[in-house]
C-alpha cells in the first residue's frame, strides 16, 4: 500500500500516486493507482480506496465463504481438533442458515430469526440444545464475524446486537459429580471386572479402564491427556501433562499438545493412585515388546472412546449409581478438593485451567465452609475487648 513522490505540484502541493495492492476473490493480483496532491490527501486517499474494496468485498462474499477464509487462517493458530470443533459447529448450526447470505446483508433481523432458529432446533431425543450448545454455536459466529472486522469487510460485528444464548431460569453452571465415597464403589467394581477378564482371559486388557478412571478422579486430567500418557511421563510421585490425544479426526489418532499453556503441568499423585500405577506397569512388563515409551492406558495403542463409554456406563450400572460424564471425573477431583478447602489457584493449577477465574466461577459455590468461616471470623470483632 505504498505512496510514491511523483514530479510534479498543484498550488504549491506535491503530486503523489497512491497505489494499493490487493487480491481478488479468483486469487488474482490486482492494482489500484490514483493521484492525490498534498501528503494528506494522498493517506486519506489511500484509507478511502481500502474502505472501498472492503466494502465491495462485504458486497460479494459471502458468510460460508468468509467461514472458509477464517478457518484457513486459524489453522497455524491453534489445534487441529479445536479446527474441528469449529467447523462442525459452523457447519451444522450456523450455515444451514446464514451461509448464503452476503456479509454487508447480515443485518439484526436476520441475525435475530437465526437464534430463535437455534432454540427450536431438537435433540434425537426431542429435548431442546443445552444452554452450552447454542452459546457454542453463537460464539462460533462471532469468532466468524470478528474477523470479518479485522479485514476491515465489516465495520462493526452485527451480531453484538443480539447477545448470547441465556437461561432465564437458572444462570449457574451446573454439572454432576462422584463424592469420594461414590467413586471408591465406582473404582472397586472396575477393579473387580478387570481381576474377573484377567483370571478368565489371561489378558491384563480390562485392567487400562480401571487405571484411566483412577487417574481421571485421581488428578482432574482431561481425556485427551490421559489418553496421551506414556510410561517415561511418570517419575515417582509426579505425572508430567505435556500432550494430548484426539480421536475423533478422520478416525485415527492424532498427538498434540495440551489445551494451552497452562496444561502443560506436573501434578503430584496421591498414594492411592502411585500403588495403582505400580501394579499396573508391573502387569505390562509381561508382556512380549514392552517399553516405556508405551501408552499407560492401552500399550502400543490407547484405549478407544467408546470403550471407555461402554465402561464407564457398565460400573455405574453395577455399583447402583448415576452415570457421569467421562468430563465429570474431572469435576470430581476438583469437587473433593473444594469441598476440602484447597486453595482455588491450586485447584486451577492442577486442573490446567489458563485463569483462576474459570476455575472461580465453576467451583465457587463449592466452598459453603468459607462463608461460615467469615461469618466466625466478623464474630470475633469486639470479643476480644
Amino acid at each position: 500500500m505504498p505512496i510514491y513522490k511523483m514530479d510534479g505540484k498543484k498550488d504549491g502541493l506535491q503530486k503523489y500516486r497512491v497505489r494499493v495492492n490487493y487480491t481478488d476473490r479468483e486469487g488474482k493480483n490486482r492494482q489500484l493507482d490514483r493521484v492525490a496532491y498534498g501528503k494528506e490527501a494522498a493517506r486519506e486517499l489511500e484509507r478511502q480506496l481500502h474502505q472501498s474494496l472492503n466494502e465491495e468485498t462485504a458486497k460479494k462474499i459471502t458468510l460460508k465463504d468468509l467461514a472458509t477464509e477464517f478457518l484457513s487462517v486459524k489453522k497455524y493458530e491453534v489445534r487441529e481438533s479445536t479446527i474441528d470443533k469449529m467447523k462442525r459447529r459452523l457447519d451444522y448450526y450456523v450455515l444451514p442458515t446464514l451461509g448464503n447470505y452476503k456479509i454487508d446483508k447480515l443485518n439484526t433481523p436476520i441475525l435475530q430469526r437465526w437464534k430463535t432458529s437455534i432454540e427450536e432446533i431438537k435433540t434425537k431425543k426431542d429435548s431442546p440444545l443445552s444452554l452450552r450448545t447454542k452459546q457454542s454455536a453463537y460464539c462460533e459466529l462471532r469468532s466468524v464475524l470478528n474477523y470479518a472486522v479485522k479485514m476491515e469487510y465489516l465495520p462493526r460485528n452485527p451480531l453484538f446486537a443480539v447477545g448470547n444464548f441465556k437461561d432465564a431460569y437458572d444462570s449457574a453452571k451446573k454439572f454432576d459429580f462422584y463424592t469420594s465415597d461414590e467413586f471408591l464403589e465406582f473404582s472397586a467394581i472396575a477393579k473387580e471386572e478387570a481381576e474377573k477378564a484377567e483370571e478368565k482371559t489371561s489378558s491384563i486388557y480390562e485392567w487400562n479402564f480401571y487405571i484411566f478412571f483412577m487417574i481421571a478422579f485421581y488428578t482432574g486430567m482431561r481425556k485427551g491427556e490421559i489418553y496421551a500418557l506414556r510410561w517415561t511421563d511418570v517419575e515417582n510421585d509426579i505425572i508430567h501433562i505435556t500432550k494430548s490425544v484426539t480421536q475423533k479426526l478422520r478416525g485415527e489418532d492424532r498427538e498434540t499438545p495440551p489445551k494451552n499453556k497452562s496444561s502443560v503441568r506436573d501434578v503430584k499423585l496421591p498414594y492411592q493412585l502411585q500403588n495403582a500405577l505400580k501394579e499396573h506397569l508391573n502387569r505390562s512388563e509381561s508382556i512380549s515388546g514392552f517399553t516405556t515409551d508405551w501408552r499407560i492406558c492401552g500399550g502400543q495403542k490407547c484405549i478407544r472412546d467408546t470403550s471407555v463409554e461402554n465402561r464407564n456406563k457398565q460400573y455405574a450400572e453395577k455399583a447402583g449409581l448415576t452415570k457421569i460424564r467421562i468430563h465429570d471425573f474431572r469435576h470430581s477431583h476438583a469437587s473433593y478438593l473444594a469441598n476440602y478447602g484447597i486453595n482455588i489457584q491450586e485447584i486451577a493449577r492442577r486442573l490446567g485451567h489458563a485463569k483462576v477465574e474459570i476455575t472461580w466461577n465453576t467451583y465457587s459455590h463449592l466452598y459453603p465452609k468459607e462463608a461460615d468461616r467469615a461469618v466466625m471470623a466478623l464474630n470475633e470483632i469486639g470479643n476480644n475487648k
